[in-house]
């Protein structure tokens, strides 16, 4: 009975020590106050790793579908800071193609040093791999294994080597059939480029300046249609 009773109490502080600590730096989304960034230094909460068993547990069936060209071994992990549009400073995360994951994380310090403004770093999973739902929260997000909208062909996000930053500022325009599609739908009053907004990418923008200087195309280059929001490498 006595060595039951130990067990229970050592685990009950075992739990509450475990709420006393931070949050694991991978929690995206989370705040993250000044006290702590001074206490950890920021270079803490920048990483690139392999996909550990629980963030490929949360891709399947989501992110990652049967039939994916890109083996798990192929794709890394990208822990990043960013800052809000409210101005708060928030954790990040995304999943890429190992070629391109320094390239990343180098330019998501460079925006968060910068203080540029991104409303959310989420991965795709979290919108169940929908993409849609994804942009209309305005999430930056990038591997996640799809075809291009309206075609068979697959995007250069299911090879990972493809973001999208501030997608609801930043839809993708283009004309079907005569008629003007936008995605996200929800971005629909973001497709007139000519008025100023925040987060609105162009080439004066330092986003795209950071992602040409290292070697991605910008989606609002191309003449077919205008995809505002990507930036992809090959």
């Amino acid at each position: 009975m006595r060595r039951t009773a130990f067990l229970c109490l050592a685990l009950a502080c075992c739990f509450v020590l475990r709420a006393q600590e931070p949050a694991a730096p991978t929690c995206a989304g989370r705040i993250v106050a000044a006290a702590e960034l001074e206490r950890t230094g920021v270079e803490a909460w920048f990483g690139v790793s392999a996909l550990d068993d629980a963030t490929f547990a949360r891709m399947q069936g989501r992110s990652y579908r049967d039939g994916c060209p890109v083996p798990r071994g192929e794709l890394r992990h990208v822990r990043v800071l960013h800052v809000d549009f409210a101005g708060a400073i928030r954790t990040g995360e995304l999943v890429c193609h190992r070629s391109v994951a320094d390239d990343l994380a180098g330019i998501f310090r460079e925006l968060y040093e910068a203080g540029y403004p991104i409303e959310r770093i989420e991965l795709v999973d979290r919108y169940d791999g929908d993409d849609e739902r994804s942009m209309a929260a305005n999430n930056t997000s990038a591997f996640n294994c799809r075809r291009i909208a309206g075609t068979t062909r697959l995007s250069r996000h299911a090879l990972g080597t493809a973001v999208d930053i501030n997608p609801l500022y930043n839809p993708c325009v283009a004309v079907r059939n005569g008629r003007t599609v936008v995605q996200p739908e929800a971005g629909a009053p973001y497709a007139d480029r000519s008025r100023p907004f925040p987060g609105r990418i162009d080439r004066d923008d330092l986003c795209y300046k950071l992602f040409r200087s290292r070697g991605f195309a910008w989606g609002g280059d191309w003449h077919s249609l205008k995809d505002y929001q990507h930036f992809e490498k090959r």
